[in-house]
């Protein structure tokens, strides 16, 4: 949703603000890019996952099942995240979304008297938001 008039004026006033007390700063963040941010950030859960990897093969070839579970469980994470930061990155929705409505499936819709109750409650929420002015 587009910002008012008046919230765009905040938001430069602000941003004016930021700089004037701090430039560093404020040049940092703005030439921070969110897809850098991401691959940094899927490079690191790379490396993580070998190390979750190595720490399972170790694990079992010297046969302490502790390191095995262990070097699992950080490969599995290190999985986990870096597929969740690489669907960011690419515009897709992240492992979960915090706000407005619920995301639609691309499936076709049934009618209105057919359908699961799930979807009959879907459809109820996302006119709800709609009428809320939730829509963009």
């Amino acid at each position: 949703m587009p910002l008012s008039e008046h919230e765009q004026r905040l938001l430069d006033q602000i941003e004016r603000a930021l700089y004037a007390e701090d430039p560093k700063f404020a040049t940092t963040v703005r030439s921070t890019d969110l897809r850098t941010h991401m691959r940094r950030r899927i490079i690191r859960m790379v490396v993580l996952f070998v190390i979750g990897f190595v720490m399972m093969l170790v694990g079992v070839i010297v046969r302490v099942i502790p390191v095995s579970v262990i070097g699992f469980g950080v490969a599995l994470l290190a999985m986990l995240l870096g597929a969740n930061a690489y669907k960011r990155m690419n515009g897709g929705p992240a492992l979960r979304t915090v706000d407005g409505p619920p995301r639609t499936s691309r499936k076709k819709q049934k009618s209105k008297s057919g359908g699961s109750a799930k979807d009959r409650l879907e459809e109820r929420w996302r006119k709800r938001w709609e009428e809320r002015g939730g829509s963009q």
